[in-house]
């Protein structure tokens, strides 16, 4: 049997959505109930699928069933294509499976040529008319020429304000008949000069044309970029929806508009929308004309209004969601072009959620599986005044690595940041790339802009973690750090000059935008005790300070999945302590460097345990390599030197040997505690002690620490630390005369550690897996470079998505998988996690609720999204 290619809107309904496409699939379920649609057929998103596996070519079979649909079409509308007396004009539109608003192409008019223009105009000699269709023949010829033939709008534009400089006109609207005649000539010349051939008089070849240049349009640039942002995959393809025309610009009585059944921003129930009269589609969201507000239809069109408003209560309850509509009013009468389930903003979607559960629409379940769980990040961080933002063009674009919004002086060190934001000035530190070293000056910035790194280079992980407004990787910038200055979009910007950036986006703007405090409504609260109920994926979060700490518990965290140490040695009063460890000559010597740091560690978790009230805490021991604590300026070598009695000149000799060629797979991680156990001697005892405070002043409490050992990728390596971390912890406890309860894990991060887990979980109590290092191992890529060449990959479809951004299901989850199946078939009791930049995406976190995790781990401001995405996991595998 041969393949089924087109459907008539007759033959479909919402189910089909997969084959359909969202806009087919609505238009053939609105048939369905009844409602007034102009009747035509649906090209599948298997055909568009056929057409790349073709060579981008529309095979015959495909093209015989599409004229079949257009006979159809023909019979159902009492015109006939291509026909002088009566002729059969339609639209063709793209409509993807997922709505993708503005990303591929539409064509409408298509069916004109000189000779069916002439025969319209015989055949009805009313001068309005004729200008009726000349405007809908030069629309028809600029889009063709646009989105067919890739000749810029701008061309047309051109010639289109100089008509109206000529006239004396403001708008469109206002040229003639004879005016719109002179621009559709006009047109087609410089169509011709712009491609050296004729414009397509042939209504069959215009067809064809449009449909595949719609198939095209789902591998443009925008369309490819807004899919990886949204996790839509380039295998879905689009569908092709040809429908006959219906006119918003045949004369005062027919209009056009868009609208939605709610309020998209604020999610209130009302009608929001806007209505053209003697207009076409593209000129409400084009901007031409300045849009009458919905209700203005009620005075001008009191009948069709009427209509409308049945439709909305119709598909609103038919959907039971937020509908959004496109429409056309021709000769008075309506016609439904359009409706999908309204995009909405963040605050808008738990409103109408919280609403639609209240009006009987929605069932709890239902409402936490409808909210997109990204959004959430737009609730929890600054962002641009509305206004202001419209205003402002980017002049340039890096990755949007933290949420929010962010406007300040420019600053090119860590000191600097300090020193301007005591003087109360807002700043952005703009690095080549940030290093642990830069933390205390991250902590005062608004924001972070770096040249170099990725979604998980040092900047990104540490201000995600931080809820610190951050775009890293914008490699357009030429950075002079020495002299505090940079260039970028032809500019050059100096220390103190003001730059805005969006670490949403990841754009940047010159001068500084307005921000606003993000509200987070009572709605928030509510959504997630939905998802509280329903999600068994426990949510914990990385937090490396109380603050952090307590922010995440304020949004919801149930313990901390990752306590980073290294950020605790950095304050001034501890670097230089620690510094004096790494150039001391002796074991005696690193003791007492260490010693001068172990009180400030077991503060330091004794605030975390308070902060998080008996929930656990898991403690990662130090992991960066050694090189990242030295100084780099003279002034702080003079101070080492002078503090370990040595010469400036054996200090830097000290520091050029920590110098490694490839530090992320050098001497860190437990490697360090093997080479210098007495690292971590004192950080377990600053964690045992600080528990042992803590449990003694709450004793209802549960305060049992979870030492967690890094980079291990033999079984041997953490037996041996464990065997120092146990003898040292028990001591304490001994010497302390109460009981408390301890783990030992391992972070599984190194492709060995997830191969042999079940030799490595005779050791440990947890894994807990760092996927940011285990996707940097498993892909071998640079996670601070690899952005140099990804685009290149995406552009050649290698890949669809960052790696480090969404969890590589196929080869990093296959490990996963594999390390959980090995480690609990030798120990029962073994619990596991993630702590990776992984557990705030929700596509990663459904994947670690499908292969049984215990938890995922994320920064503070992910734990909403993290929860919600837990609980659309649990929800899902329940239907």
């Amino acid at each position: 049997m041969a393949n089924k290619w087109v459907y008539m809107f007759g033959e479909g309904d919402m189910t089909m959505r997969n084959l359909l496409g969202g806009k087919g699939a609505n238009l053939a379920e609105m048939t369905s109930i009844g409602l007034p649609v102009p009747q035509g057929f649906t090209i599948t998103t298997e055909a568009c699928t056929q057409y790349y596996e073709d060579g981008r070519k529309i095979n015959d079979e495909i093209m015989a069933q599409v004229m079949e649909g257009i006979r159809k079409m023909e019979e159902m509308n009492g015109k006939k294509f291509g026909n002088l007396r009566n002729p059969l004009l339609v639209s063709v539109r793209s409509g993807a499976r997922a709505s993708m608003p503005g990303m591929m192409d539409t064509i409408l008019n298509l069916g004109l040529n000189d000779e069916v223009v002439a025969a319209m105009i015989a055949g009805n000699p009313d001068s309005k008319f004729e200008r009726f269709v000349y405007d809908s023949y030069r629309r028809f010829i600029q889009m063709f020429s646009d989105v067919v033939m890739g000749v810029g709008k701008k061309y047309f534009e051109q010639l289109m304000d100089k008509m109206k400089e000529e006239k004396g006109v403001l708008y469109d609207i206002e040229l003639t008949a004879s005016d719109l005649k002179t621009l559709a000539e006009q047109f087609k010349a410089e169509y011709k000069n712009q491609l050296g051939e004729e414009f397509p008089a042939d209504p069959v070849t215009q067809l064809k044309s449009a449909i595949e240049a719609v198939f095209c349009s789902w591998d443009n640039p925008r369309a490819n970029v807004y899919r990886r942002d949204h996790d839509i995959p380039y295998s879905w393809g689009t569908a092709v929806n040809v429908m006959p025309m219906v006119f918003g610009n045949l004369n005062e009585k027919s209009g056009t508009g868009v609208a939605f059944t709610r309020d998209p921003a604020t999610g209130e129930k009302k009608l929001m929308g806007e209505f053209l009269k003697n207009a076409q589609g593209e000129d409400v969201v084009a901007g031409v004309r300045t849009p009458m507000p919905i209700i203005k239809m009620k005075q001008e069109f009191p009948e069709a209004y009427k209509e409308f408003l049945k439709v909305c209560e119709t598909l609103e309850n038919h959907y039971h969601d937020m509908q959004d509509m496109e429409f056309t009013v021709e000769n008075r009468k309506l016609y439904m072009l359009q409706c999908r389930n309204g995009k909405r903003t963040a605050q808008a979607a738990l409103q109408i959620a919280c609403d639609l559960v209240e009006e009987g629409h929605k069932t709890e379940e239902e409402a936490v599986a409808m909210i997109d769980p990204r959004n959430l990040d737009t609730l929890l961080h600054p962002q641009f005044d509305a206004a202001a933002l419209k205003a402002a063009i980017p002049i340039g674009k890096g990755l949007g690595a933290s949420p929010g919004a962010a406007c300040g002086k420019i600053v090119f060190t860590a000191e600097d940041a300090k020193e301007w934001s005591k003087r109360g000035e807002n700043v952005i530190l703009v690095r080549l790339e940030t290093s642990p070293e830069d933390i205390t000056g991250m902590k005062v910035s608004q924001g972070i802009l770096t040249v170099r790194g990725g979604m998980t280079s040092h900047a990104a992980v540490v201000a995600r973690g931080m809820g610190t407004c951050c775009v890293s990787g914008c490699g357009d910038i030429a950075i002079d750090e020495d002299n505090k200055r940079f260039t970028l979009a032809g500019k050059e910007f100096k220390e103190g000059d003001d730059i805005s950036i969006d670490g949403t986006t990841g754009n940047i703007y010159d001068g500084a935008i307005k921000t606003v405090d993000a509200t987070i409504a009572g709605t928030f609260g509510r959504v997630m005790a939905w998802a509280d109920k329903y999600r068994t994926l426990k949510v914990r979060t990385n937090a490396d300070t109380p603050q952090d700490a307590k922010k995440a518990c304020e949004l919801g965290a149930e313990g901390i999945g990752l306590c980073r140490t290294e950020h605790m040695f950095f304050e001034e009063d501890r670097i230089a302590a620690f510094r004096e460890m790494i150039c001391s000559d002796t074991v005696e010597e690193r003791e007492a460097a260490l010693e001068k740091i172990l009180p400030y560690q077991q503060r330091d978790f004794e605030a975390l345990y308070e902060a998080l009230e008996g929930n656990p805490v898991t403690i990662r021991f130090l992991d960066p390599p050694l090189h990242e604590f030295v100084p780099t300026e003279e002034a702080d070598i003079e101070k080492l030197a002078k503090a370990q009695g040595k010469s400036v000149e054996t200090i830097k000799t000290i520091i050029a040997s920590l110098h490694e060629f490839n530090p992320m797979m050098g001497h860190r991680g437990c490697r360090l505690a093997v080479t210098y156990p007495e690292i971590a001697k004192m950080q377990t005892r600053a964690v045992i002690r600080a528990a042992i405070n803590v449990q003694k002043k709450h004793p209802d409490w549960i305060v049992k620490p979870e030492i967690m050992i890094p980079l291990v990728c033999e079984v041997k390596e953490l037996k041996y630390v464990k065997k120092v971390v146990a003898k040292t912890a028990d001591a304490e406890i001994t010497a302390a005369g109460v009981k408390l309860g301890y783990e030992v894990g391992t972070m599984i991060e190194i492709p060995r550690a997830a191969l042999t887990a079940d030799e490595i979980a005779t050791e440990a109590d947890f894994f807990c897996f760092g996927t940011n290092d285990l996707t940097q191992m498993t892909f071998g890529f640079s996670r601070d470079d690899a952005g140099k060449f990804l685009n290149a990959y995406y552009d050649t479809k290698i890949f669809e998505n960052d790696p480090f951004a969404k969890l590589d299901q196929n080869g990093v989850g296959k490990l996963m998988e594999t390390a959980i199946k090995l480690g609990k078939s030798v120990n029962p009791k073994l619990h596991v996690g993630i702590c990776g930049e992984h557990g705030g995406d929700p596509s990663s976190v459904e994947f670690c609720h499908r292969i049984g995790l215990d938890y995922v781990s994320c920064s503070p401001f992910r734990v909403p999204v993290a929860k919600l995405a837990a609980a659309q996991a649990a929800i899902s595998e329940a239907r």
